[in-house]
């Protein structure tokens, strides 16, 4: 099961990075259409157009940022990692294919008694017949 929190971490690790990568092409791409704002104020929709950028790049960048330090976390065993990956993952359910396939290894990697010894939680009761 160690391999799996390893493989589970350094995979959060890598979105996180993509995340930030693409949010950084957004706010490139918010900057640039705001240049053409200041240079064709005639030209319609463009600020619409920029501000949904923007956001959309900081809302990337910073989903991108929580994954990476949510990753480091899952690598070094630490309790709030295996939290946060758990909530990263019900959002990331919606990102259609990768981030729907890392939701699931994510809830099949944590949610079992070997991941929660691992990060020093207490087992679960045992069911009783």
């Amino acid at each position: 099961m160690q391999i799996h929190l390893d493989v589970l971490g350094w995979l959060h690790v890598l979105v996180g990075w993509l995340g930030m990568l693409t949010g950084s092409a957004f706010l490139l791409l918010a900057g640039g259409t705001g240049w053409i704002a200041v240079a064709a104020p005639d030209a319609r929709g463009v600020d619409v157009v920029m501000w949904l950028l923007l956001v959309a790049g900081m809302l990337l960048s910073l989903g991108g940022w929580l994954m990476a330090v949510t990753g480091r976390a899952l690598t070094l065993r630490r309790p709030r990692g295996r939290v946060s990956a758990l909530l990263l993952a019900l959002p990331n359910l919606c990102v259609l294919p990768f981030g729907t396939a890392l939701s699931i290894y994510t809830f099949w990697a944590l949610l079992n008694d070997d991941a929660r010894a691992a990060f020093g939680r207490r087992l679960r009761a045992p069911v009783l017949d």
